[in-house]
């Protein structure tokens, strides 16, 4: 019989990450946020094939390709959670989740489509509003903000309230 983990308590994981957050406002003077990270990343690679292109392009001159704290921050997220789920007995390679499987079936190819579309759209949105949502809403709450408050509510809110139309209560249809 196969005992599960129960990972990190969310309590602790919320009060490091909280701690962690308003460290780096007021030793660094920054706030969290990733998606500069991954627009950074991509004129990397697209300078391995293109760097006149690149040099040339004036969004690049902004979110140009180089090694900032942000794309540290991505790079430690990934190795972070490598070590926890490594240290808790949690990693376990799965192209397709539990919940997933359970509600739309076992095929890897349609995750991966959803999973594709789904991230295209977030950093598209996330671009087209000049950074992250979810980092605003963190450095915002960081200052005691009432809009950072406002914007974790109404994604707590959407979180649930789109998980309970695509999953349907975990019921399969």
């Amino acid at each position: 019989m196969e005992t599960e983990s129960r990972g990190w308590s969310p309590y602790l994981a919320g009060a490091l990450t909280g701690g962690v957050i308003i460290a780096s406002a007021w030793i660094a003077g920054n706030y969290f946020g990733a998606s500069t990270s991954f627009v950074r990343v991509t004129a990397f690679i697209e300078q391995l094939f293109s760097a006149e292109r690149v040099s040339t392009m004036d969004y690049f001159r902004w979110f140009g390709p180089r090694v900032d704290w942000q794309v540290m921050m991505v790079l430690g997220i990934l190795i972070g959670s490598f070590i926890s789920s490594m240290t808790d007995g949690s990693f376990k390679v799965k192209a397709v989740p539990d919940m997933w499987e359970s509600r739309f079936g076992p095929s890897t190819v349609k995750r991966s489509v959803f999973a594709f579309v789904g991230g295209v759209v977030l950093m598209f949105g996330a671009r087209l509003a000049g950074g992250c949502p979810s980092g605003y809403g963190l450095g915002a709450l960081v200052q005691l903000a009432v809009s950072g408050l406002i914007v974790v509510v109404c994604f707590f809110a959407g979180g649930i309230i789109f998980a309970n139309i695509i999953y349907r209560g975990g019921e399969k249809q």
